[in-house]
């Protein structure tokens, strides 16, 4: 990690301002926080992505891996039952992974996750067709949203905390 010994950089994204039905609602603030974890790789080395920040070894391309993985898990594999298991876990090594690639794969995975729940609309107590949890009932939209919201929400925290330990940019 470089050391940093200018000021620390800001910038701030203040949370969306929506007042709408309860689906736009979960949606945007999904879309918000989705947009606050790729935000932290803006002007990132793939070197500097693919570096952990803490002794886990989270780096900021693992997160928008795994998070891309939990979308498909919880849209596609629980929610619509499509494929016969899971995606592939994000367990694999991030050795030559770029930025852009993985926020190509992460934008295309919401992009798919928000058909999903578009196509519920109001709908959110129907339930998907199974469950990633071993003998659990298959989630309803509105749980895999709230589900999502807080996944993604703890995840843009550590994305947070890794960028400013990078190169002491800060901020949403």
């Amino acid at each position: 990690m470089t050391e940093n010994t200018a000021p620390l950089k800001r910038s701030d994204v203040r949370p969306p301002g929506v007042n709408a039905d309860e689906p736009t609602t979960l949606l945007t603030f999904l879309d918000y926080l989705r947009e606050a974890v790729i935000g932290k790789l803006a002007g990132v080395s793939d070197e500097d992505a693919r570096r952990p920040g803490v002794a886990s070894g989270t780096s900021l391309l693992w997160l928008v891996r795994h998070l891309t993985l939990v979308e498909l898990h919880w849209f596609e594999w629980a929610y619509q039952g499509v494929g016969d298991k899971p995606a592939e876990s994000d367990d694999v090594p991030l050795d030559g992974a770029t930025v852009a690639e993985e926020v190509a794969a992460y934008r295309d995975v919401i992009a798919r996750a928000n058909v999903v729940a578009a196509a519920v609309g109001a709908e959110l107590d129907r339930p998907g067709v199974r469950s990633l949890r071993p003998d659990g009932e298959a989630p309803s939209m509105r749980w895999v949203l709230v589900h999502m919201i807080e996944e993604t929400g703890r995840h843009a925290g550590h994305a947070d905390i890794i960028r400013e330990q990078l190169d002491g940019a800060v901020g949403r």
